[in-house]
């Protein structure tokens, strides 16, 4: 892959290489939305996932029944597991395991509810497991209890 230098001569700036417009249509060819009808459409304007570089870039789940579009009120357990599922087949959409993450953030409502989320989360990876970053945030979106992304490699 070719790079662009800068020369920088006598107070001016000049760029060396393709052209920007080339860079940016190269990087959104080597990008592919993964979009699957079992999991939670997308409620804003992003992708479930994409695939660029042999990597899936799974975005944050949150506890939506993807059958019925309804959300899960329930206790965390039960929040974490939908939410599992749900990553689990975004992760399926890009042909790829719980075994390919090597990162998955969770967000927390509440941070009192880590070891309860951590024992319905120990349930979907095997070892060895991936890197984590558990964070209690301010207020997710639909006010649910969790929200789980993941990045994969394939």
């Amino acid at each position: 892959m070719k790079r662009r230098h800068a020369l920088i001569t006598m107070g001016t700036l000049a760029l060396v290489g393709p052209p920007l417009s080339a860079n940016l249509k190269r990087s959104q060819s080597m990008k592919k939305a993964i979009q699957t009808a079992n999991a939670p459409k997308a409620i804003g304007p992003y992708s479930q996932a994409i695939a660029a570089g042999g990597m899936i870039f799974a975005s944050g789940q949150i506890p939506i029944d993807p059958a019925t579009g309804k959300l899960n009120e329930g206790n965390i357990e039960e929040q974490t597991r939908l939410v599992l599922n749900n990553l689990k087949a975004v992760l399926q959409g890009g042909g790829c395991t719980f075994d390919h993450v090597v990162k998955c953030t969770v967000f927390l409502e509440n941070m009192d509810d880590f070891s309860r989320m951590n024992e319905v989360y120990a349930e979907f990876f095997n070892p060895p497991f991936p890197a984590r970053a558990a964070v209690q945030v301010a207020r997710l979106p639909k006010d649910v209890k969790i929200e789980i992304e993941a990045i994969a490699v394939k």
